[in-house]
């Protein structure tokens, strides 16, 4: 890892999806985000269930997703990438995610959060992280202040080259986050099944360079 580039791209936009039990309940907002604009990965959490109600949700959301462009991130679930044909796992933790890499790498994409304090985020991006993401809320919902993600991403973005992922919880820390130098801003439903703050987060990205 060293530097990155000094020339700046507009982020792009990386969808999370609340907990899926049924498919069909968002399968029609999924795809209006997906198709209006370019995203470069859904984060697919899923619902509890054995593995065979898992696969099938994954299933029912691989084509959409993959045919759209974006890649399929499964949320933890490393075993079931391959099975699904998802493209990769995102891996909240260190431990789980050493644990994982090995099934993941090199075909699959191996992302990792829950990255709590710097020296996690170095031993993510050293254990062959593809991504690493800040901001996200924990098991419980909890976030850290809005402050301490944007201090991170900073001093991520400034000294590594392994991408960074930063999660906007609105509208307001999307704009925020476009300017900071970041690869990816990651959005939860309620702003990609909403039509409006769809199109206010496209184009935010996109004025992020202009």
């Amino acid at each position: 890892m060293g530097t990155r580039a000094s020339e700046r791209a507009a982020p792009r936009l990386y969808l999370v999806t609340p907990p899926v039990g049924n498919p069909a309940e968002i399968a029609d907002g999924l795809a209006k985000a997906l198709n209006a604009t370019d995203i470069a990965a859904v984060l697919l959490r899923l619902a509890e269930g054995d593995e065979s109600a898992q696969l099938e949700r994954i299933k029912a959301l691989r084509i959409l997703i993959q045919s759209n462009g974006a890649a399929l991130i499964l949320d933890g679930h490393a075993a079931l990438v391959a099975p699904s044909e998802a493209d990769g796992a995102h891996l909240s933790g260190i431990e789980a995610f050493r644990a994982a890499v090995p099934a993941l790498k090199p075909t699959r994409i191996a992302g990792c959060g829950g990255l709590a304090t710097r020296h996690d985020a170095m031993l993510a991006g050293e254990s062959g992280a593809d991504y690493v993401m800040f901001g996200e809320p924990d098991a419980s919902g909890r976030r850290p202040s809005f402050e301490a993600v944007l201090e991170r991403v900073a001093w991520w973005t400034d000294i590594f080259e392994v991408p960074c992922v930063a999660f906007a919880g609105d509208l307001d820390e999307v704009e925020q986050l476009t300017h900071a130098d970041v690869e990816f801003v990651a959005v939860t439903d309620d702003i990609w099944q909403s039509p409006r703050k769809m199109i206010d987060a496209i184009n935010l990205t996109a004025e992020a360079v202009r």
